[in-house]
C-alpha cells in the first residue's frame, strides 16, 4: 500500500486513477464475512491522505465474482479522481457493465463524450449469420424483372435485393436494442444476487441469457470489423 500513498499528485494536474486495487473501502463491500480490516484502514487512509474523490459506481454494488453457485461478491475495482478533474470534468460517471467472460465486472468512465450518427444503408456482414438472410436473398433474386437486357437484368435485380434487405432489416430486431435488453436482464439478475442466491431456475436463466448474449456480441464483432479502418499505419 506504500507505493499507493507515495504518488506524488500535483494539485494543478487532472488525475483520474482507476484499477483492480483488490481492495476493500468497507466490509459491506464483500456479501459474506471475511474483509482484512488492517488492509481497509490502510486503503482509506491513502485515499485521503493523497485527496483523492471517488466516483461512484453505478448499477452495481460488488465488481468480482467467484462465478460459483453461490457466489462470493466483491467490490475490489475503485475510481477516483484529484480535486482539479472533478473541477474541470464535474459530469464524470463510473458505471458497471455485464461481465461476459472474466469474473471482473467491465465498467466505464463516462465524460460526456459524443459520437456523431449517420443514416446511409450498409450490407452488415453479421447478416451472413442470420437463418433468415439466404432465404430473402433467394426470394427477391428469383423476382421477375420488366427488362430483357443481360446487364439491365442484373442491376434490376440488385435493386430489388436492396430493398429486400432493406425491408428486411426493419422487420429485425435491433441488433444494439437485443444486447441492451439482454444485459438489462443480466443487470436485474445480477442486482438480484447482491442480496440474496439465486434459485436454480434462475441460475439457469441466467446462464442461458449469457449464452445468448455470447451470440449477439459476435455479431456486434462483425459489425464493427466491418466498420474498422486502418490510418497513418507506418
Amino acid at each position: 500500500m506504500q507505493w499507493f500513498n507515495d504518488i506524488q499528485m500535483p494539485e494543478d494536474v487532472n488525475w483520474l486513477i482507476v484499477g483492480d486495487f483488490n481492495l476493500y473501502r468497507s466490509p459491506d463491500d464483500r456479501n459474506r464475512l471475511g474483509a482484512d480490516f488492517a488492509e481497509t484502514f490502510l486503503f482509506n487512509e491513502a485515499t485521503c491522505s493523497l485527496g483523492l474523490i471517488e466516483l461512484p459506481l453505478k448499477g452495481r454494488c460488488y465488481t468480482w465474482t467467484n462465478r460459483q453457485q453461490p457466489p462470493l461478491l466483491e467490490r475490489l475495482d475503485w475510481f477516483f479522481t484529484s480535486a482539479s478533474w472533478t473541477l474541470s470534468y464535474p459530469s464524470t460517471i463510473a458505471y458497471s457493465l455485464i461481465n461476459e467472460t472474466s469474473d471482473h465486472v467491465p465498467c466505464i468512465i463516462s465524460i460526456s463524450t459524443s459520437i456523431p450518427k449517420h443514416f446511409l444503408f450498409h450490407f452488415e456482414n453479421y447478416w451472413l449469420e442470420h437463418d433468415g438472410f439466404f432465404p430473402i436473398v433467394e426470394h427477391s433474386w428469383m423476382q421477375p424483372t420488366n427488362v430483357s437486357e443481360a446487364a439491365k437484368v442484373i442491376t434490376a435485380k440488385v435493386k430489388n435485393l436492396r430493398m429486400a434487405l432493406r425491408n428486411w432489416k426493419r422487420s429485425m430486431s435491433n441488433l444494439k436494442t437485443n444486447i441492451l435488453n439482454v444485459k438489462l436482464i443480466l443487470v436485474f439478475l445480477c442486482f438480484v444476487e447482491d442480496f440474496r442466491d439465486l434459485s436454480i431456475v434462475e441460475w439457469n436463466f441466467k446462464a442461458i441469457l449469457e449464452a445468448k448474449l455470447q451470440t449477439l456480441l459476435q455479431h456486434q464483432r462483425l459489425y464493427w470489423k466491418q466498420r474498422g479502418k486502418s490510418n497513418g499505419l507506418s
